[in-house]
């Protein structure tokens, strides 16, 4: 059952509320729908895309994205659309319904730290509105304010961030907001108090124009201050790391990215958060920040959750390029199917704001748009530490060695596609290139078979035997299909499942290659399967074809997360535990 500070929500309610809603009228209220057949299509609301790849099934109340892979019923739609905890979003579905959420009483246990939890969150909330009305009304406040001015910010941004102002001093929070030694605790916990070994208890933040840091549904989890005396350090001080925040999964202004509503096709990864809220000033409402840390990879699959596409922005000089060239090692195993990151370096002595201001957003956007490649960064530079210049033997024989870690990693089609760059800047095949480095290149060396004794044999009327029917005509269109879908597929109940999977994973290490995938069918253990595929008329249209693909692929989905899989879960255990704590998180963890 899921968890509240009122109780916990009995799991047969969920069922029944889910059983109850109609999830087309959820979803039609957010995202306009269109009647296709059976279903409802719309353009993808958790990707950019051009051509609705987003579909409604009324009959399973579910709906799936088969161009990110989004996927769920009218609950999780809530908590992803709206950015609504499950419990929230069942608040919120039970309202649309008439419906009376009904309570179970929680343990001692858990009433005690759920409200701890709270209790913080409700101490930083306070903070911020401290710092908010310091900015507005304090003696000292005025160079805060003239600074932020001086930066072309409006008060309407200035409040959207909640941006507020520490006054100079030690006591100023405990004072200000009259704190007992329950709340100078809590201000200790949270960072926002140090305490010394002597006892000695003073404000962290001092003098300083405090910024507001925000999870995911809009909670306060901690601060950054600016320096506004350039004789104070650091310049830009965050809170320490603490039970509710923690950096590594942070990213300043993706909140308010997610509170614009606007339809994104990249986000911009830049330095700061006075970056975030400048550009935010001119429009660009899709740009982000790490927070006194460099990218990691939660960081990265936090942001490949939103678009396809991430454009790093860093200074021009060393210690930007050193950010950049790490944030590559991170992001070049994760670049698979459509993902991509770029990188734009400023000019030196500028930032975002600047560069903005100088050149227009239009200009700014076009700086964007000619972001450097993965693969132009990569080589280029690869090519700059090499201690022979590339035009020798010597350099090119080097730049193959410093290059096979990098390509090694890469995912999908990636390795054929950076061999044969490297081929271009070695003069050599990209066949020779794929043996001198030991790797299989996909597109030049011989299918490498996995050896199975399980015989196969696959229903004449087989939703799957249709899917390789279509994947045989577009086998790139297998890209849909991710990591999370084929572990569901290979852990299955269904033999014909399994068996996709492992025809999936074959065709995705080869680049989604047609002959190698034909190679591995040929085998006789798998060629009746093979005649069963050739045999099977499709017309070779694309709409018809697309149309298929996405019907087999929605069922399938269905089927793995089905209240069936669901029952054979190894825990039923449903805490609120914050973007998929409840019932619908179920659907991943299904008994292998």
């Amino acid at each position: 059952m899921a968890q509240s500070n009122k109780g916990s929500i009995p799991r047969s309610f969920i069922e029944d509320l889910l059983a109850r809603s109609d999830i087309v009228q959820v979803i039609n209220q957010r995202v306009p729908l269109k009647k296709a057949g059976a279903t409802y299509k719309a353009c993808c609301p958790f990707h950019s895309e051009k051509t609705p790849s987003f579909n409604v099934n009324p009959q399973k109340q579910f709906y799936h994205c088969f161009g990110c892979g989004a996927s769920g019923d009218a609950l999780k739609f809530l908590m992803e659309y709206d950015g609504l905890s499950f419990v929230e979003a069942v608040e919120q579905l039970a309202s649309m319904s008439g419906m009376e959420v009904p309570r179970e009483k929680l343990s001692p246990t858990q009433q005690a730290e759920q409200k701890k939890t709270k209790d913080l969150y409700d101490v930083t909330f306070a903070v911020a509105k401290y710092y908010r009305s310091q900015l507005r009304s304090h003696a000292q406040s005025e160079q805060a304010k003239a600074y932020l001015k001086d930066r072309g910010l409006t008060s309407e941004i200035a409040k959207e961030f909640v941006i507020g102002y520490a006054p100079d001093g030690w006591d100023n929070l405990m004072s200000g907001l009259h704190a007992d030694e329950t709340l100078k605790s809590q201000l200790i916990e949270t960072g926002m108090l140090v305490q010394k070994d002597n006892g000695r208890v003073y404000d962290r933040f001092r003098n300083r124009i405090m910024f507001p840091i925000r999870d995911g549904r809009g909670r306060v989890i901690a601060f950054g201050g600016r320096i506004i005396n350039p004789e104070d350090q650091p310049k830009y001080l965050n809170s320490p790391e603490t039970s509710i925040f923690h950096k590594t999964y942070t990213l300043y202004g993706l909140y308010e990215m997610r509170q614009s509503r606007q339809s994104f096709n990249h986000v911009l990864v830049v330095e700061g958060y006075m970056d975030v809220v400048a550009l935010a000033q001119f429009g660009i409402r899709n740009a982000v920040a790490t927070l006194g840390t460099a990218i990691t990879v939660e960081h990265l699959d936090i942001l490949f959750r939103q678009v396809d596409d991430v454009v790093f922005c860093f200074d021009g000089d060393e210690a930007g390029k050193k950010a950049a060239w790490k944030a590559l090692e991170l992001a070049l195993p994760l670049l698979t199917d459509t993902r991509t990151v770029k990188f734009l370096f400023l000019d030196q002595g500028e930032d975002p704001d600047s560069t903005v201001r100088k050149e227009g957003v239009e200009g700014f956007q076009k700086r964007v748009a000619r972001g450097m490649s993965v693969s132009e960064f990569l080589f280029n530079g690869l090519q700059s530490k090499l201690s022979m210049p590339i035009s020798t033997i010597e350099g090119q024989q080097q730049l193959i060695s410093v290059s096979k870690p990098y390509i090694a990693q890469a995912q999908g089609a990636m390795p054929d596609l950076l061999t044969k760059v490297l081929s271009e800047r070695v003069d050599l095949p990209v066949w020779r290139l794929g043996q001198i480095m030991g790797l299989r290149i996909a597109s030049t060396q011989k299918f490498n078979e996995r050896k199975s004794t399980e015989p196969i044999s696959l229903k004449a009327k087989s939703i799957i035997l249709q899917m390789f029917a279509v994947l045989f005509k577009r086998p790139s269109w297998a890209g849909v299909f991710d990591a999370e879908f084929l572990e569901l597929l290979g852990g299955s109940e269904n033999a014909e499942y399994r068996f996709f999977a492992r025809a999936l994973v074959m065709l995705k290490e080869n680049g989604y290659l047609l002959e190698p995938w034909e190679t591995w069918f040929s085998d006789p253990k798998r060629m009746k399967v093979l005649e069963q595929i050739r045999a099977i008329p499709l017309d070779n249209d694309d709409a018809f074809l697309q149309s298929l693909h996405e019907q087999i692929a929605m069922q399938i989905t269905y089927d793995l997360t089905s209240e069936t899989a669901l029952k054979k879960t190894v825990s039923t255990n449903t805490e609120d535990m914050g973007a998929l704590e409840a019932w619908f998180e179920l659907q991943k963890s299904i008994k292998k």
